[in-house]
């Protein structure tokens, strides 16, 4: 098998250097000043630049820490792509959200449902649907500063004073362990300088959008240096909400601050603590109705509507009727709306995040520095999300009676998560070997609780003299719904559940440098992982208080471990000084749970993956080019997939989720490249390309209803995952020596490619492709002052052209009903179309920046 696997990883990867690619982002010499963080601790860091032998002319070389030492990213054997500083502020990334245009074509980032409250992030084709359940994990691990997030929720806080983003590619199972399958995606923040200096920035936009930053660093004293920062970024609804006082769709209000406190008592130890608390108020992207009834559904025998079929059903006969759209209601698959056609109540979801952050490190000798990391930190969510308006279940039409009348699924969710970590480290080299040896410990508690009220109705009046017609009224918040409402405490509570995660890893990871040219590297992470879970609430039914029904319902609390051994092998050899290749092996895991969108709180396994990757880094023409690439093979057993379903009740509707584990072995197949270009000096050409290829086995679906079962071979996808992804950037520096001596005039521009792509893992429908363009143009590095302080100006855009295309679509809405009283019946009556997202519309603003 690996045989084979090398040899069909060879066999594509010289294929991949004709395609035009991006590589790292080269620094600006501003930035190769700035102060570097020591090594982060618990973390792969990447790219602390500094000047390479032809600086001026060549690329600058690239320090990563990866294999938790400093290395030179062209000689360490790991895909790794990094987004420095520079780059955030070229693409004017504010949030991890922003990394959704495709800037790095390995890394999807996606909206959970509609929500900026959530975010799903996947790597290599390891994306999960649904880590937004306290009991589920998600596939990529997330660091902040070296500390391991738990919780996809929060991820889209602001950015704080970011030195890079590393995303590291593959499993990382020995040095990262569980939950990093696809790989792990590293946020590293700057370090006190224990300089007085600082820098200040505003900036103003369209959509009512403003954002200011100030980082302070404060001067050292007795060993002490302490930096500050602050950001704050605002953006009025980029679709209107026609309901008086209520919040449109796609605002946001992010704040943030952050306080770093760096103590070296002596040359051998740094302690670096911080703190940070970060506040976002957002809404939802508007969902649209694409389309009305596009498998033309209709009453009757199964096989007269042929495109009317629900993946993992055998109905033979479909029932019901397909009602019109309501009065007033838009079916617009190609623009993006700037109104949205029924005004419906909303208010901001608010996530807020805070953590403590504790590392120590002491160098004892050249042949050991031991490490401390710990971390405690938490994140609060109050979703509110009412997107999807009169364009998802439950469908009513003009004639109906009583609560038949409501609709607009209002959901709404709280989510409350503690976490605490504590990692310990040995790190050093012995004559012709570097190790690296640690434990770690991670405890987590979480609690949630979700409810989806209906918010609107549709009612008959008339006008004396007049003709009758029909009017749109809001439910009233607390009884409205069938007796409830959005009113927390006037709530009926689809589900409640508390959970908590311990996990305890020992590891190891040895290289042994056999010759000058030839490295062998060989580790392993042994994992124990227990999770305890009570499902609290289904369905409005307290089963703490009525044990009976969570019986009858098949109820069991989760009480499930799982250990695993997770190895890794390197070999990697120096053709040259200037020459790389490497072939590794890697293993992950991600750990099980339950599905808390089931009323017998269904658990399900955990999923390992195996991963063989080649790889080849070279610079080349002097150091004016640099090119990397991998290819990879992973095959993934017991892939945890999910089959959703939207089911109405007179209270509301709800999502019923079930969560299986995939019989065989999904196969998921890719090359990466990466390719960076100097031709003349102060330009640089970059470019990036990821071909991804997935495949999960027929899951067989078995279906009972009615005193019937049926079952179907069903095929699943993986969803935010395009075969096809590329980037490439121009980079342009001019001196302006009339200004200033220092003064430049720098231009960037960028371009962003992903083929379309599934985005729920039951249905075959795809979302659109897309290609979206940003620029930057700034007048840099202006001294004033007697050249103590300097500004730079800059003019913004992102989605230079304005295109639209749909990232998310779910075509639920436009198939029968899941079964319910029968296995071989299916119901129309709450078909209405496909329903979506778009991409953000185009956004433009300038900024000015003082460093004093």
């Amino acid at each position: 098998m690996k045989l084979k696997a090398a040899t069909a990883l060879a066999a594509v990867l010289p294929f991949a250097c004709a395609v035009p690619v991006a590589a790292q982002t080269t620094p600006t010499p501003e930035e190769t000043n700035a102060t570097t963080p020591a090594p982060d601790a618990g973390v792969a860091s990447g790219a602390e630049a500094t000047p390479s032998p032809t600086a001026g002319r060549g690329l600058e070389e690239i320090v990563v820490t990866a294999t938790k030492r400093e290395t030179n990213l062209q000689s360490t054997p790991i895909a790794i792509s990094v987004v420095n500083n520079q780059a955030l502020k070229d693409r004017h990334i504010q949030s991890l959200l922003d990394f959704g245009d495709g800037a790095v074509p390995g890394l999807r980032v996606a909206t959970f449902e509609a929500r900026q409250s959530a975010l799903t992030i996947g790597i290599r084709g390891i994306v999960p649907l649904d880590a937004n359940q306290p009991a589920r994990e998600q596939g990529v691990g997330i660091y902040l500063d070296g500390v391991y997030l738990g919780r996809q929720h929060g991820l889209n806080a602001s950015l704080f004073d970011v030195e890079r983003i590393e995303v590291l590619k593959g499993p990382q199972g020995t040095l990262f362990g569980r939950n990093t399958e696809g790989g792990a995606l590293s946020i590293v923040s700057k370090a006190p300088s224990g300089r007085f200096e600082g820098r200040v920035t505003g900036g103003v936009g369209n959509y009512g959008s403003r954002n200011g930053e100030v980082h302070l660093d404060l001067p050292e004293v007795a060993g002490f240096s302490v930096k500050l920062d602050g950001v704050i970024q605002h953006q009025d609804a980029t679709t209107k909400n026609p309901l008086e006082d209520q919040t449109g769709f796609n605002y946001y209000t992010r704040k943030g601050v952050r306080a770093a406190v760096r103590w070296k008592p002596t040359d051998s130890i740094t302690n670096d603590f911080s703190f940070d608390y970060a506040r976002d108020s957002n809404s939802p992207f508007y969902s649209q109705l694409l389309n009305f009834n596009p498998n033309s559904c209709a009453a009757g025998p199964q096989a007269a509507s042929s495109n009317c079929v629900l993946p993992g059903t055998a109905y033979t006969t479909l029932t019901g009727t397909v009602k019109p759209v309501l009065p007033g209601v838009v079916v617009e698959g190609n623009d993006r709306m700037s109104v949205a056609d029924i005004g419906v109540p909303q208010q901001p979801s608010v996530d807020k995040t805070h953590g403590f952050t504790n590392i120590l490190k002491w160098k004892l000798a050249r042949e050991i520095e031991l490490r401390s990391i710990t971390a405690w930190r938490g994140v609060n969510v109050e979703q509110w999300d009412n997107s999807g308006g009169a364009h998802r279940v439950p469908v009513v039409a003009p004639g109906c009676t009583g609560t038949g009348c409501n609709f607009s699924r209002y959901s709404l969710a709280g989510l409350n998560q503690n976490q605490f970590s504590q990692e310990l480290q040995a790190v050093g080299t012995i004559s012709r070997f570097d190790y690296v040896a640690g434990l770690y410990y991670y405890n987590e508690r979480v609690h949630d609780d979700a409810a989806t009220p209906n918010s609107v109705a549709i009612r008959g009046y008339t006008t004396p003299g007049q003709t009758g017609g029909y009017q749109y009224v809001v439910l009233d918040p607390c009884t409205g719904s069938g007796g409830f409402g959005s009113i927390r405490s006037c709530r009926s509570t689809d589900r409640a559940s508390r959970v908590r995660s311990r996990s305890y890893a020992a590891y190891g990871q040895v290289t042994w440098n056999a010759t000058d040219e030839i490295h062998l590297t060989a580790g392993g992470r042994y994992t124990w992982d227990k999770k305890e879970g009570d499902l609290l609430t289904s369905r409005n039914v307290n089963y703490v208080l009525r044990p009976d029904v969570a019986a009858a319902n098949g109820y069991q609390r989760l009480d499930e471990s799982w250990h695993r051994f997770n190895p890794m092998v390197t070999l990697a050899y120096d053709v040259n000084s200037d020459v790389h290749v490497y072939a590794k092996y890697a293993t992950g895991y991600r750990s099980g749970g339950a599905s808390s969108r089931t009323s017998n709180y269904q658990a399900f396994d955990p999923e390992d993956v195996r991963s063989y990757e080649i790889g080849m880094k070279a610079d080349f023409w002097d150091h004016r080019g640099r090119i990397n690439l991998a290819g990879y093979i992973m095959d993934r057993d017991d892939s945890q997939v999910d089959i959703s379903s939207i089911q109405t009740t007179t209270t509301g509707s709800f999502n019923n989720l079930v969560t299986i584990n995939a019989d065989g072995t999904t196969k998921i197949r890719g090359v990466e490249a990466e390719l960076s270009l100097r031709p003349i000096d102060r330009l640089t050409l970059s470019g990036s390309y990821a071909y991804t290829y997935t495949r999960i086995p027929l899951v067989p679906i078995t279906v009972t209803a009615g005193g019937i079962a049926t079952t179907v071979l069903q095929r699943f996808y993986i969803v935010f995952t395009p075969r096809n992804a590329a980037s490439g950037a121009i980079d342009y520096s001019l001196p302006m020596p009339m200004v200033g001596a220092d003064t430049q005039l720098r231009f960037h521009i960028d371009g962003n490619y992903a083929q379309a792509t599934q985005t729920f893992d039951q249905f075959g429908t795809k979302a659109d492709s897309s290609f979206i363009v940003n620029a930057r143009l700034s007048l840099a590095d202006i001294a004033i002052g007697g050249g103590r302080s300097h500004v730079t100006a800059s003019m913004w855009v992102r989605n230079l052209f304005n295109k639209q295309y749909v990232y998310r679509r779910d075509p639920s809405n436009s198939l029968p009903g899941s079964p319910t009283t029968s296995a071989i019946t299916g119901s129309i009556n709450n078909v209405l179309g496909d329903y979506g997202n778009f991409n953000a519309p185009r956004t433009f603003g300038g900024e000015v920046t003082v460093k004093f």
